[in-house]
């Protein structure tokens, strides 16, 4: 079965242009170049921590830790990654037609689970069109553009459709597009998941959260099954998550260098289409070519085959911006 086009295929660079992993700069993810500090962890990783299973009292305290950040009114649970929640989802909802609507283009991860579980897929472009499916699948921010929607916007959708999942993983730039805050258990219909690896920078991590109304939670849980997430990831996130300052100031860092990448590119013919804080989506005659002459210089990028004009950057680490411009100069 061929592989799926992602971000952080760096195996990939690496097999077709060499190096290792230590000689590449890689942008084709939208994951902070400079993550959460986790050294105050470093001596009961090696101890507690990865001895003990995860108990009630650490996964609680993670989940109030992300209901607290994201101030939400739904009750939320750890998974091993928003990628856990997007793996379950299609199974966890019933439906008898069970025919979906993703809003294109978007996270390709949406439709394999899908169409794993049997469901029949439309792509549209408008929340407008979505009226009637039975489950409804948008990014807010989406992923590879950015598009915004509001979250009264989100809430009106959701009266007009099954069951409406947001997939908040970029929110965390943008906390007044997340519906959290606004919905209750009411809103029976409406599951949304968040991602510590992002904003954060620690995808390794493997840790998210989905919010939902109680009884859709149960479900998640049953299918999740035991000790889902470890015990460190449950900590190192709480530890994060309750760190206001380190969120504060990440977030003007990250402005700052979205408009620093922006300058680049357009000085270099990349013209911006859209994307957030941790990626910058850009036109250009020939991504591929723009790929090759960066993969060149050990800089991976990420491209589209539904468009060959089309490239995502993410942001460099603070050690990468002269290598990134000289690149794209040569």
């Amino acid at each position: 079965m061929a592989a799926r086009e992602h971000g952080g295929d760096l195996d990939r660079a690496i097999t077709q242009y060499g190096g290792n992993r230590t000689d590449w700069i890689d942008l084709s993810t939208g994951i902070n170049p400079c993550a959460y500090p986790v050294s105050n962890f470093a001596s009961s990783l090696s101890s507690d921590l990865l001895r003990d299973l995860p108990d009630q009292q650490l996964i609680d305290t993670a989940a109030q830790s992300a209901k607290n950040a994201y101030q939400a009114n739904f009750s939320g649970m750890p998974l091993a990654g928003a990628q856990q929640a997007i793996q379950l989802f299609p199974s966890i909802i019933k439906a008898g037609s069970k025919k979906a609507c993703i809003l294109h283009p978007s996270y390709n991860e949406y439709e394999a689970q899908l169409h794993k579980a049997g469901w029949q897929i439309t792509y549209c472009h408008h929340l407008d069109e979505m009226t009637g499916a039975d489950c409804a699948i948008i990014a807010n921010p989406n992923n590879p553009d950015g598009r915004q929607f509001l979250p009264t916007e989100l809430l009106e959708l959701a009266q007009c459709v099954g069951t409406l999942i947001i997939d908040e993983s970029f929110c965390d730039l943008y906390p007044h597009l997340s519906v959290l805050p606004l919905t209750t258990e009411k809103h029976q219909n409406i599951i949304v998941f968040r991602s510590l690896g992002k904003f954060y920078g620690l995808a390794g991590l493997r840790l998210g959260f989905v919010f939902s109304h109680s009884k859709t939670l149960n479900q998640f849980a049953s299918a999740a099954g035991k000790w889902a997430v470890s015990a460190p990831a449950l900590a190192i996130g709480a530890d994060a998550l309750q760190d206001e300052n380190w969120r504060q100031q990440t977030m003007i860092k990250l402005r700052h260098d979205a408009i620093r990448l922006d300058r680049i590119a357009h000085q270099n013919e990349l013209h911006l289409i859209g994307g957030t804080d941790l990626f910058r989506l850009y036109k250009c005659d020939n991504a591929k070519n723009i790929q090759d002459k960066l993969a060149g210089h050990k800089i991976w990028s990420r491209i589209f085959s539904y468009s060959e004009n089309w490239i995502r950057l993410g942001i460099p680490p603070d050690t990468g911006w002269e290598l990134l411009e000289r690149a794209l100069q040569s």
